[in-house]
């Protein structure tokens, strides 16, 4: 009995594993995606798009693993919460592949013309950064399933949040120059850079809540 419990453990562990080697590639969409939209690098772009099929595949991986797992083992109680949550994690980690990819696509669609006026360079820099950033602290949370940590990934959020306001300010400015199209786009990538943020906080509630059993307040 012991034994099983070893190698059904194991199993578990590997799926964390995973989903923290999932959190990896999509902080590097993202990262990659903000390089790319910022110096108007097509070549990189292309990169993020093509790589987005592989966060997929993993993900999808990811989940016939958790499943089966369910299946063979009919787990009850934490586990079988565990491996639940589990499945919606990785959902939220896909789905942050796809707004890094929806960014890079910004920047191949305008290229060779940059997509960020000179004056919000400095607002796309930080809201990028600072969603690698939260990014790289979820897949922290999810390894240590600090409870702490995970509220301070919400609290972080309110960065992207500040700076995504910041930016429909300036478009919405009367001095505004650049266009509707320009608009178009930068109004995308604000909500694209939120969005993603939302997704690495919901991760960091699940896992709040498969410690504590309470959701975080």
């Amino acid at each position: 009995m012991a034994l099983i419990r070893s190698v059904f453990q194991d199993e578990l562990d590997s799926v964390s594993q995973s989903l923290v080697d999932l959190t990896s590639m999509v902080s590097a969409s993202m990262e990659q995606a903000t390089t790319a939209i910022l110096n108007s690098d097509l070549n990189l772009a292309q990169e993020v798009i093509a790589a987005d099929e592989k966060i997929d595949d993993f993900q999808h991986e990811i989940d016939a693993r958790i499943i089966d797992i369910i299946a063979r083992q009919q787990p009850v109680a934490s586990d079988l919460r565990a491996l639940v949550t589990a499945l919606r994690m990785s959902s939220d980690l896909e789905r942050m592949g796809d707004l890094s990819h929806h960014v890079a696509k910004i920047a191949r669609l305008r290229h060779p013309d940059p997509a960020v006026p000179t004056e919000l360079i400095q607002t796309i820099t930080s809201m990028g950064s600072a969603a690698v950033k939260i990014t790289n602290k979820t897949g922290i949370v999810i390894t240590t399933r600090d409870t702490d940590m995970a509220l301070e990934v919400e609290r972080d959020d309110d960065e992207i949040d500040n700076l995504h306001r910041q930016l429909i300010g300036v478009l919405i400015e009367p001095t505004w120059k650049h266009g509707i199209e320009t608009a178009i786009d930068l109004t995308l990538l604000g909500r694209y850079y939120e969005r993603y943020a939302d997704h690495a906080v919901s991760i960091s509630r699940r896992v709040y809540f498969l410690v504590t059993g309470k959701f975080a307040s």
